[in-house]
């Protein structure tokens, strides 16, 4: 039974090739990658073992504990993901749970994630090739590593599962992992300077010696190192290292915790599976509605319910939400990333967030999923659904990208370019929204479904999404120049009337360019509207 559901993940994994184009094209590109990652830490990893072993260690203890981290979260975060084997499909076939657990394990390794983390494991075991006696410590550190990193992600989802059905808790853990997401680099790089900078007392005063970056890196990495050895994270990936040191009595104590954490996993997996399995987790109690909400603001008109649908969704659904939880964020990180470099880039903060407000409708379609068909049902015309769902980015973005640019000139203490930066920026919120809503009714690409998380990435759309994405940003790029150009000019000579300039001329061809927009996508919308839907219900 465990090789049935074995070659039944296989069966599933080769049928991917034949759903649709992009999903062939997104599964060849991620296995591409994944290639590519692989064959890197495996050359990394025994190039670093044959010149110092014992950073060899150092690395994959660290290395090895990020890999179990990141699938016992990223599941978490990413709902949903790679459900083609649901334990509830075997219940009336009376599988014992035992092998069930096996076979469902040993099948979460067929995948691109699992086959990578597969090989990356028993590759990076290779960097001890010139200490035959700790090679096969090292294949049995790179098993518990994988075992560790699959029966942990099963268990800590299966447990979870009451909570991840509960949509309030989806949308809030989705936005959560967003913030994180958008954090990582301010406070990578603030660890970073961190490390160069130690302190030492002389005399019984507190002198502040800098010290080489390298240095305090690795000394940190080593004590961290020497922690994680001893947690569920890194005792699998940390026994080549610390046989070869020769500490047999810490050998034996990250042997048991790699294998008591295993042992611990397993057992909470199939408790968990056993509860789910005989009461599976519904579908959470709907919401009571109250009023009309947003449908009561806007005139009760095709246009007003377009655009009352559509802003209720920024506020509601945490894939639009998701988008307007970071904003907040991306100050502090380009004031966080400009002290690094010297450079204020903060300043950038409002014609970023213009774009990125506009450019968000240019797949909107294809988040209505089945939605759309009471817009093909009802006869909707092109230039309702246009502006239906350009007005809500305009009422809250323009306020939005004011306080933006009011907040970096503060930050940075320049004032004199706040005519400019006003400029540039109420330009590029409409330009990039007449721009998106122009290809919008042309181009769709897969989108997470509603109701699923907005990090999940479908298959075969990273390649849509990234063609899609430059080609606004090239037409949005090509027109916004004259702004720009101003800008620049103001900018590097001082001249504060040319700022004055561009608050004239950014709006100008913003708003120009929003009207030629609408009016080419409501044209585009009107013709194609019954192969959108079409479109957007084969998607995967």
């Amino acid at each position: 039974m465990v090789a049935q559901l074995v070659r039944l993940k296989l069966t599933l994994l080769v049928n991917t090739f034949r759903r649709s184009v992009w999903q062939t094209v997104g599964l060849v590109v991620a296995s591409l990658y994944a290639l590519g990652l692989v064959t890197t830490i495996v050359v990394a990893a025994v190039a670093t073992g044959a010149y110092d072993p014992a950073a060899a260690g150092l690395v994959l203890t660290l290395g090895g504990a990020l890999a179990v981290l990141g699938w016992w979260l990223i599941p978490v975060f990413l709902f949903g993901v790679d459900a083609t084997l649901d334990p509830h499909r075997f219940v009336t076939f009376a599988i014992p749970r035992r092998t069930l657990l096996t076979g469902l394990a040993l099948a979460a390794c067929i995948s691109v994630p699992g086959i990578a983390t597969v090989l990356a494991a028993l590759g990076s075991s290779l960097a001890w090739w010139r200490a035959p006696a700790v090679l096969p410590i090292a294949l049995l550190s790179a098993a518990l590593g994988v075992a560790t990193c699959v029966v942990g992600s099963r268990a800590v989802t299966t447990a979870l599962a009451p909570l991840l059905e509960s949509r309030r808790y989806r949308e809030v853990l989705a936005i959560v992992a967003l913030a994180a997401v958008v954090l990582v680099g301010p406070a990578i790089s603030s660890v970073m300077q961190a490390l160069g900078v130690a302190e030492k007392e002389v005399d019984g005063s507190s002198v502040t010696v800098t010290v080489g970056g390298g240095e305090g890196l690795v000394r940190a990495a080593e004590q961290l190192a020497g922690i994680v050895a001893w947690t569920p994270f890194g005792a699998a990936w940390s026994l080549p290292a610390t046989l070869y040191d020769g500490d047999r009595a810490a050998f034996a104590g990250r042997l048991a915790v790699a294998l008591a954490s295993l042992a611990l996993l397993w057992l909470v997996w199939d408790r968990a599976l056993a509860r789910s399995l005989v009461t599976p987790a519904g579908g959470g109690r709907g919401s009571e509605a109250r009023g009309l909400g947003w449908f009561g603001r806007f005139p009760a008109t095709p246009l007003g319910a377009v655009a009352a649908r559509c802003t209720t969704y920024w506020l509601r659904d945490p894939r639009y939400s998701g988008s307007l939880a970071i904003v907040p964020l991306l100050p502090i990180v380009l004031y966080v990333s400009g002290g690094a470099s010297g450079v204020p880039i903060v300043l950038i903060v409002g014609p970023v967030v213009a774009w990125v407000l506009g450019f968000a409708v240019s797949n909107d379609v294809a988040y209505d999923y089945t939605a759309f068909a009471l817009h093909v049902s009802t006869s909707t015309d092109g230039r309702t659904d246009r502006w239906g769902r350009a007005l809500p980015v305009l009422l809250f973005g323009v306020p939005l990208v004011v306080l933006l640019v009011a907040l970096s000139v503060v930050l940075t203490g320049r004032p004199d370019m706040l005519p400019a930066l006003l400029g540039l920026s109420l330009g590029t919120l409409p330009l990039s929204l007449g721009v998106a809503s122009a290809i919008s009714s042309r181009f769709l690409y897969p989108v997470p479904k509603p109701g699923e998380s907005p990090l999940k990435q479908p298959q075969g759309a990273a390649v849509a999404t990234m063609v899609a994405q430059l080609l606004a940003l090239l037409i949005t790029a090509g027109l916004s120049v004259p702004a720009v150009g101003l800008t620049i000019w103001s900018v590097a000579t001082g001249n504060i009337a040319l700022g004055w300039a561009v608050l004239l001329v950014g709006p100008a061809v913003g708003i120009a360019t929003l009207l030629v927009g609408i009016r080419i996508g409501a044209r585009t919308y009107d013709r194609r509207a019954p192969e959108l839907l079409q479109q957007v219900l084969s998607f995967p």
